[in-house]
């Protein structure tokens, strides 16, 4: 799908919030600035949980608490799969919702079952790089499944 501004990519992320509940893995991929914190930012405006949602770079880890909590994690300096394990994120996969940002490859043995969000920000008619891009250019969204509830939530918001 494509989203076309900051604030859509939130209502994207406020829709999704309608279809996740505890147990759900989420795995965010996308280049720096394709818009991932901002999904979170609406992911965590719609499960109405505590807290400013910023990127977790350098402290690895955000718990958001609300009736359900969100955990956001940012994978981008984690190297190895043991940096991972030591997040220890496996025990309290189950309460909460976790959304991974950088997480593919890295974090696939938590879950058989993970929503798969990938965000380009795709070149232009005019021959912009990606990296040119900011604010409110288009980003073209792909959400998949690995498993059946996680395909039932991808086709829910397609």
């Amino acid at each position: 799908m494509r989203i076309d501004s900051s604030d859509a990519m939130r209502a994207l992320g406020e829709r999704l919030a309608q279809y996740v509940s505890a147990g759900d893995l989420i795995t965010l991929s996308g280049e720096l600035g394709a818009g991932k914190t901002t999904l979170v930012q609406g992911l965590a405006r719609g499960m109405n949980v505590a807290g400013r949602v910023t990127s977790p770079t350098f402290v690895i880890a955000h718990v958001h608490e609300g009736e359900v909590d969100l955990v956001h994690v940012d994978a981008y300096r984690l190297e190895r799969i043991e940096d991972v394990d030591a997040l220890d994120l496996d025990a309290s996969l189950d309460d909460s919702v976790t959304i991974i940002e950088w997480g593919a490859g890295k974090t696939d043995s938590l879950s058989a079952d993970r929503l798969l969000i990938d965000i380009v920000r795709p070149t232009g008619s005019a021959g912009l790089e990606p990296v040119d891009l900011a604010g409110d250019e288009p980003r073209e969204v792909t959400i998949s499944g690995t498993g059946k509830r996680s395909r039932a939530i991808a086709e829910a918001l397609a």
